[in-house]
C-alpha cells in the first residue's frame, strides 16, 4: 500500500518537475516527497525485519506444523508500529528541504528545485538537531535503511536453515508444510534482493556526493537524484508483482478477487461454484505469512437424517 502511495503521489510530481522545471505543489512538494520516500524505505526495512522474525519463530516453534494463524489485531498492531516508527524517523526530512530558484545563464528561464538546507526560522534547538541529522544522513541511510534489512534477513535465513538441517536428522516433517516454508522463505529472500539492488545506487550516490559535491556541477547532482528516484519507483513497482508471484496463497487470493470483479454479472450457480472452489483452495493452502494448523475434515453426514 505504501508503494502504491509513492507511485500515485510522488511519481507524477517528479515527472511534472522534469518536464516543466516547476514544482507542482511548490515548497510543500519539496518537503512531502522526501518524507514519503524515506518513510517508504523505513516501511520496507522494518517489514523485512518483522518477516524475518516470523520465519525464525516458525522454524523454532516446537509445533511448527500446527502453528495457529496470528490474530488480525496483532497484525494491525505490528503494522501500526512499523508505519508510525517509519514516519517518525522521517520527520527531519520535512524540516531539512526547502524550495529554491535558479536562473539559467543561457536561456534566462527561472527553474525551481529542492535544496537540502534547514530553514533559519526554526528554533535554535530544532535547527541544531536538523543540522546534525543532515551531517549524519548519509551514514544513517546506509546503516539503517540498507545494512539493517539485509543483515537481518541473511542472519534469520542462516539460523533458520541451520535449525531445519538439524531437525531433518531427528524427525521427518510433512511435504506440504516443507514446501510452504520454502515458498515463504523464497518470498522474503526475493523481496530483500530487490530492495538491496534498488537501494545500492542511492547509497553509492550519497557517499560520492558527500565527499565530492564541491567538484560536481548542479546538473550532475540533479541527474544522480533523478536516478535514485527512478530506482525507488522501480522498487515500488516490482515489489507487489514479486510478492504476488512468489507468495502463492496471496497471488491466488488476488486472482480470485479479480475473477469475482470481472464475473460479477455471471449466474448465481457459477458464482457459487467459484466461491466454493475458492474456499477449498483457501482452506488447503497456508496463510500468507503464518502457518495454518492442519485440522481433520469434519465427518460427512448422511443426507436425509434429522441432523
Amino acid at each position: 500500500f505504501w508503494d502504491f502511495l509513492i507511485l500515485f503521489f510522488c511519481l507524477p510530481v517528479v515527472i511534472f518537475n522534469e518536464i516543466t522545471k516547476k514544482r507542482l505543489l511548490g515548497d510543500m512538494s519539496c518537503r512531502i516527497l522526501p518524507f514519503m520516500e524515506v518513510s517508504s524505505l523505513g516501511v520496507t526495512t522494518f517489514s523485512l525485519c518483522a518477516l524475518g522474525i516470523d520465519r525464525f519463530h516458525a522454524a523454532t516453534s516446537p509445533q511448527a506444523s500446527a502453528r495457529p494463524i496470528e490474530q488480525c489485531q496483532s497484525i494491525i498492531a505490528k503494522l501500526a508500529v512499523i508505519w508510525v516508527g517509519s514516519m517518525t524517523l522521517s520527520v527531519p526530512e520535512i524540516l531539512l528541504w526547502q524550495l529554491a530558484q535558479d536562473t539559467s545563464p543561457v536561456s534566462g528561464i527561472v527553474t525551481e528545485y529542492c535544496t537540502m538546507k534547514p530553514s533559519s526560522n526554526l528554533p535554535e534547538s530544532v535547527y541544531s538537531l536538523v543540522l546534525t541529522y543532515q551531517n549524519a544522513r548519509m551514514w544513517w541511510y546506509f546503516g539503517c535503511y540498507f545494512c539493517l534489512p539485509i543483515l537481518f534477513t541473511v542472519s534469520c535465513q542462516l539460523v533458520t536453515r541451520r535449525i531445519k538441517s538439524t531437525e531433518k536428522k531427528t524427525e521427518c516433517r510433512g511435504t506440504k508444510h516443507s514446501q510452504c516454508e520454502s515458498h515463504l522463505n523464497c518470498t522474503i529472500i526475493g523481496l530483500t534482493i530487490i530492495y538491496g539492488l534498488c537501494t545500492t545506487p542511492e547509497n553509492v550516490c550519497n557517499i560520492v556526493v558527500a565527499y565530492m559535491s564541491p567538484d560536481m556541477s548542479k546538473q550532475t547532482l540533479d541527474l544522480l537524484n533523478l536516478i535514485n528516484q527512478f530506482f525507488l519507483f522501480f522498487k515500488c513497482s516490482v515489489t507487489p508483482v514479486l510478492l504476488l508471484c512468489l507468495c502463492r496463497p496471496l497471488g491466488q487470493a488476488f486472482m480470485d478477487c479479480c475473477c469475482c470483479c470481472c464475473e460479477g454479472c455471471s449466474p448465481d450457480t457459477a458464482s457459487s461454484e467459484g466461491s466454493t472452489d475458492s474456499k477449498l483452495k483457501t482452506e488447503m493452502s497456508s496463510s500468507i505469512f503464518f502457518d495454518k494448523p492442519r485440522e481433520s475434515p469434519p465427518p460427512l453426514l448422511t443426507l436425509g437424517t434429522p441432523c
